[in-house]
């Protein structure tokens, strides 16, 4: 098996870029151990504190967002970070040349039942024209991300990433400590009949959206033999898509503060989108690539459709 700087190297993925893909995977490897740990590291439980977003945090949220952000922040390739646990952004190098963002610790609400968890981050290029600490070295559409990836900590813990190619899986080989290749290159299958949706919110969703569920779970014996799989962690749900097809939804709803859906634009939907798309498949907001959507804000939220392409185009036709 081969392993990931060779692969990178193959890819022609520039060598500053893959020392700062090193410095992510440095961290993921600490939190992996914390989360194989688990009560024994004394990672599990909720902190008194709640985030940006107004989510209460979990103590490995903490730890992993302080091990990602204390190593990028002595990697003299990072200008600036943006966080899901962070408020605003954070300064780094001085003319480096790449912003990173990331999701932490998606899923963190498992932590504490042993569930799916896993980091999100996305690279992009430093911009000149603005301070280094501004939202709008951020303000840069999906299409334009050098890197994605997420790491998923699990019965193995898996590095799954594109540099602009084909989305390609390292596993994490506990024996030397190094990420070996073992999935060359993802391809979604265009029409599955799984799909991963929190079906508790039906009642808060846009009419349409409503319809399309009572078709699919009732009515319609063109879904006969359908699945539903939820894991209360994105980044699982994405995996599994990545892996066998199917779709993932989290459309908009009446709730308070979740007129845009729940799903972070910046750190998750967009490298969540880039890898799938790179497996073939198709991510969509409303019906608009999520990879052409410009952030207007840090923690922009948007609704989200990600998956096999004949899915996800099968429900922009009946909710738009």
């Amino acid at each position: 098996m081969e392993r990931l700087i060779p692969a990178l190297k193959k890819d022609n993925v520039n060598i500053e870029l893959i020392m700062l893909i090193r410095t992510i995977l440095a961290a993921s490897k600490e939190i992996s151990f914390r989360v194989s740990q688990g009560a024994l590291a004394g990672v599990l439980g909720s902190t008194l504190d709640e985030n940006i977003q107004g989510e209460v945090q979990k103590k490995l949220d903490v730890i992993a967002n302080q091990l990602l952000k204390d190593m990028l922040l002595n990697d003299d390739s990072v200008r600036a970070i943006a966080s899901e646990e962070e408020d605003f952004v954070v300064a780094a190098t001085p003319k480096a040349p790449y912003i990173v963002a990331f999701d932490p610790l998606d899923g963190s609400s498992n932590v504490d039942i042993n569930g799916q968890i896993g980091t999100i981050f996305t690279i992009y290029k430093a911009k000149d024209d603005v301070p280094d600490d501004s939202e709008l070295q951020f303000a840069q559409k999906g299409e334009e991300q050098v890197c994605a990836g997420y790491v998923l900590y699990g019965a193995s813990t898996l590095l799954v990433m594109t540099t602009g190619g084909p989305t390609r899986c390292y596993t994490l080989d506990s024996t030397h400590g190094g990420y070996l290749l073992t999935e060359n290159n993802f391809d979604i299958p265009g029409k599955t009949k799984e799909f991963a949706v929190n079906i508790a919110n039906y009642r808060y969703w846009p009419e349409k959206v409503q319809c399309y569920f009572d078709e699919v779970l009732y009515q319609s014996d063109a879904f006969s033999g359908s699945s539903m799989r939820w894991n209360a962690a994105m980044v699982g749900d994405i995996h599994r898509i990545i892996s066998r097809g199917g779709l993932f939804l989290y459309p908009q709803d009446t709730r308070s503060g979740n007129s845009n859906g729940k799903i972070r634009l910046l750190y998750e939907a967009n490298p969540l989108a880039l890898l799938v798309e790179k497996s073939g498949g198709l991510a969509t907001s409303l019906g608009q690539s999520i990879l052409t959507i410009k952030p207007t804000s840090l923690h922009q939220r948007v609704p989200v459709t990600i998956g096999s392409k004949e899915q996800v185009e099968y429900y922009n036709k009946s909710t738009i």
